[in-house]
């Protein structure tokens, strides 16, 4: 007789998609796994009229499945970890992140709009659009949330000229052709832990078999990234941003800090010994909210 493992997840199918990823790389590295995938709505896919901000923040694409793993009906969850708050409750804690998929954001174009002609971007996150209103300053903003399909669809039917989703989601859906701009992450700084999957369970437990998920270097990244919307306010509703590169022994961060009050933003990098990934993640955290006060 197989050990089942139950892996709680999404309903949408670029959720059930990482799931399956994960699922995978279990039971080709330990036979002796069979995994079962149990999908459940969360209140963030069922809320899709507001933003998050104006819901409850990130912790609503997570509550439902932090429910089952507390009362012992999955054993993991598999998330999008730039859909986690940073705060995670101790009794059910990240054990691996994944491979990293590409990081980067990509604007798609309603089909006979001409790129230089939009004038309306559909995007219900803070983060992209304050950057992309450098990017494209003539333009205005639609609010526009739900599943990468819905996306396209609502694109489609011209609710909007352009939309913006993350490369990895659509690279695991084999839906990479339909960006149309990628942007470079010196662009368009990504979510922190963007293109990385989180699997997270209960605590006190064995879970060695996740060895076959755990990639170090993804692991760095993540917790660089984490420290530095940490230090910033949790990330709950500011517009934090924060893509790391490890380069050899070296982490490389990139950060974006947000003024409340201003309604403006600056960015800046830091680099140091990978060993030292979160605290210079919370001194560039330091470093960009001194700057801002000292230029204003």
């Amino acid at each position: 007789m197989k050990r089942i493992v139950r892996i709680g997840s999404r309903e949408s199918r670029l959720a059930v998609r990482q799931a399956e990823y994960v699922a995978q790389l279990i039971e080709h590295t330990h036979p002796e796994i069979q995994v079962q995938i149990i999908t459940m709505k969360t209140t963030g896919d069922k809320i899709l009229d507001r933003s998050l901000d104006q819901i409850g923040g990130k912790g609503l694409f997570v509550k439902e499945l932090d429910l089952a793993l507390l009362e012992n009906r999955t054993d993991l969850s598999v998330h999008s970890l730039k859909d986690m708050p940073v705060e995670n409750p101790v009794q059910l804690p990240i054990l691996a992140f994944s491979r990293r998929e590409d990081p980067r954001d990509a604007i798609l174009f309603r089909k006979g709009v001409k790129p230089e002609d939009i004038t309306v971007i559909g995007t219900s996150s803070h983060r992209r659009r304050i950057q992309l209103e450098r990017l494209y300053p003539k333009c205005a903003f639609t609010g526009m949330r739900g599943n990468v399909q819905t996306r396209v669809r609502k694109l489609e039917e011209g609710q909007c000229d352009a939309t913006i989703l993350a490369m990895a989601g659509l690279k695991r859906l084999g839906m990479e052709s339909v960006a149309g701009r990628i942007l470079a992450t010196d662009e368009l700084i990504p979510a922190a832990g963007q293109g990385i999957l989180a699997v997270q369970g209960r605590a006190g437990e064995d879970y060695s078999y996740l060895d076959c998920v755990m990639d170090e270097k993804a692991k760095v990244a993540a917790l660089s990234e984490r420290a530095f919307v940490r230090m910033l306010g949790g990330g709950c509703s500011a517009p934090t941003a924060a893509y790391a590169q490890i380069e050899g022994e070296e982490v490389i961060l990139n950060g974006l800090y947000y003024d409340e009050e201003a309604k403006d933003y600056i960015t800046g990098k830091k680099r140091g010994p990978v060993e030292e990934a979160e605290n210079i993640a919370r001194t560039l955290a330091a470093e960009l909210k001194a700057r801002f006060r000292e230029r204003g």
